[in-house]
């Protein structure tokens, strides 16, 4: 079986050596996932902003790739403020409300850059064949 990888053009996937969505049969795999525009993180100090700006980065991943949010299975997000667990989670459950993936929220103590505050990747089985 094959894999396909999709970039998203940033330069950080050629240094680090990752692609966005990785996917393999009906499985696919989207990789830590920021809030950055055109190397910009965008939305400072709004957690719920860089989660809504993820969330839908990660939904047009998913698209190009062939998969929807409804195929989402899994999520994992990243916070470097678990006080702020409730701004993050609150924009998650816009997203996956009747989805409703296994997750995990997580503090970490920092991201790639100090302004990013959340971070979430995504797991992706296929429900119906594309």
């Amino acid at each position: 079986m094959s894999v396909v990888r999709l970039g998203s053009g940033t330069p950080w996937e050629g240094v680090v050596g990752y692609s966005r969505v990785l996917v393999r049969g009906d499985t696919a795999w989207v990789s830590g996932t920021t809030a950055v525009v055109d190397g910009v993180v965008v939305h400072p100090g709004d957690a719920a902003g860089q989660t809504r700006q993820i969330l839908a980065a990660i939904e047009e991943a998913l698209a190009r790739a062939g998969f929807s949010l409804a195929d989402v299975v899994r999520t994992r997000m990243y916070v470097t403020d678990i006080t702020r667990w409730e701004e993050v989670g609150r924009v998650h459950g816009e997203f996956f409300r009747e989805i409703r993936p296994a997750t995990s929220m997580v503090q970490v103590a920092a991201l790639i850059d100090p302004a990013m505050l959340v971070e979430i990747e995504a797991e992706a089985v296929r429900s119906v064949p594309a």
